[in-house]
């Protein structure tokens, strides 16, 4: 018989529904593989036991009264700690700012909260969700579950940590240069990041570019699309275009798994005009891979010759770190901040207004240049990752600039995501001989996230 931590989510959550297992037998069960594992992982900041078991408790007591039951009825999960919860401690990956006890929900944790999940903690991120790996001043690193030397990548790294390593059914990410579909990678993960408007909640940190929307991270495509539909709940919330809107439910169209599409296939990144971006031999196997899966299910596979703005790179950094010019640090606590983001913030707060302005326009154009090339295809296919996972550490052991640029090369394929507005989806297509998972990205048309998660649904099908 399997153990709870080895069932779908979706399992689980239909368990919960029959009665057939209780909420504080999850939730103390998932508690002991956090606390079992954790020190290990690094995946977690802070856990919540008291108030998950009360939580839990409550829940069962609602069962037994014959109240109706919520989408997420006891299910556990955790939030990044960029995100507030009511009665926890928000440390933003910070030693800069001291750590402030949340008095309310933040909006992505009360929807999840009102869909009857249980929080079980806080996970690890980067400092203020900056960087595409999760290391910090303030706590041990989030680590790979697959090799504790290399790092499940950011910034919801410790959540694809916590995912990966059974610690957590499924976990809530934001994304807003990837910071979902890169752990996913790293860790073996479907990774989903939804289009921009189909979640009303979860911005991680301020967000000029309205690049950041929230995202599941989950063992499957079923997974991830039940937290979806829970995520995109929200009272009083109409998505923001009639294409946003979807008669049945994301979790229908990844059991359903239907379609057949002509996927565009691309190597090209927008950052290769500024850096040496080649794709690693690695990379390119788990993309071949995932053709050939894609090729066996049905779909139409051909070369996309796409190009880019040359001058993305520098755009996308000076928007992507505006928030930091303004980020309320004190002079006297900046010594306490990354290398990374204080050389950043000092950079953003030399940046005039019409240097800021010109970067948002360049990203403007890009996004109408890029669909446009886009939309010749249902979908882009690309490597999810440059390279294998990076060891825990080697963002870190030079200087500021060097420690972005190897960002950049790592995860070339998923910022112009953010800057186009699009969803797209990340999914493994290959293990390595040394048990590492590699996969590729899936870039949909403007919100189309069912046709991604029903097409992921297929490879899991039929691998």
């Amino acid at each position: 018989m399997s153990e709870l931590h080895e069932l779908s989510a979706l399992t689980l959550r239909n368990g919960l529904a029959r009665g057939a297992v209780s909420a504080r037998e999850i939730t103390e069960h998932f508690l002991r593989r956090i606390d079992a594992l954790n020190p290990r992982l690094g995946s977690f900041v802070t856990v919540t036991h008291d108030s998950a078991l009360a939580e839990a408790d409550a829940a069962d007591e609602r069962r037994r009264a014959g109240a109706p039951l919520p989408m997420l009825h006891g299910m556990p999960l955790a939030h990044k700690d960029l995100t507030d919860v009511a009665g926890v401690r928000t440390t933003l990956g910070t030693a800069a700012l001291d750590p402030a006890v949340a008095t309310e929900d933040s909006p992505l944790a009360a929807v999840l909260r009102t869909a009857g999940a249980i929080s079980l903690g806080k996970t690890q991120v980067p400092e203020f969700g900056l960087s595409c790996y999760s290391e910090n001043l303030i706590a041990p690193p989030a680590r790979n579950p697959l090799d504790l030397d290399l790092s499940p990548g950011g910034s919801s790294g410790g959540s694809a940590a916590a995912v990966a390593a059974g610690m957590l059914p499924f976990a809530p990410g934001t994304d807003g240069g990837g910071s979902v579909r890169i752990p996913a990678a790293a860790t073996g993960l479907v990774g989903l990041k939804p289009n921009r408007g189909r979640v009303p909640a979860g911005s991680g940190q301020a967000d000029l570019g309205q690049f950041v929307v929230a995202g599941p991270l989950a063992r499957s495509a079923v997974d991830a699309a039940l937290l979806l539909d829970a995520m995109v709940r929200s009272p009083n919330y109409r998505a923001t275009s009639a294409a946003s809107r979807t008669a049945r439910s994301f979790l229908d169209a990844a059991l359903r798994a239907e379609g057949r599409f002509r996927i565009g296939v691309s190597t090209a990144s927008p950052f290769s005009a500024a850096l040496d971006v080649d794709p690693d031999q690695v990379s390119l196997e788990a993309l071949n891979s995932g053709i050939r899966q894609l090729q066996s299910a049905g779909h139409d596979l051909v070369d996309a010759p796409l190009t880019y703005d040359p001058r993305y790179a520098s755009a996308f950094q000076t928007v992507w770190t505006a928030g930091l010019a303004t980020a309320p640090i004190p002079e006297d606590r900046e010594e306490h901040l990354t290398d990374l983001t204080r050389v950043m913030r000092r950079r953003a707060q030399r940046r005039s207004a019409p240097e800021l302005a010109a970067a948002v326009d360049i990203l403007r154009q890009f996004e109408y240049d890029t669909i446009l090339q886009y939309s010749a295809y249902d979908m882009i296919l690309t490597p999810a990752l440059g390279m294998s996972p990076r060891p825990v550490g080697w963002y870190t052991d030079s200087n500021a600039d060097t420690d972005y640029e190897r960002q950049c090369r790592y995860t070339p394929y998923t910022s112009m995501v953010n800057v186009c507005g699009l969803p797209a989806i990340t999914f493994p297509t290959l293990t390595t001989p040394e048990g590492l998972s590699m996969g590729v990205q899936l870039i949909g048309r403007p919100s189309d996230e069912a046709h991604l998660l029903a097409v992921c649904a297929q490879l899991e099908a039929h691998p």
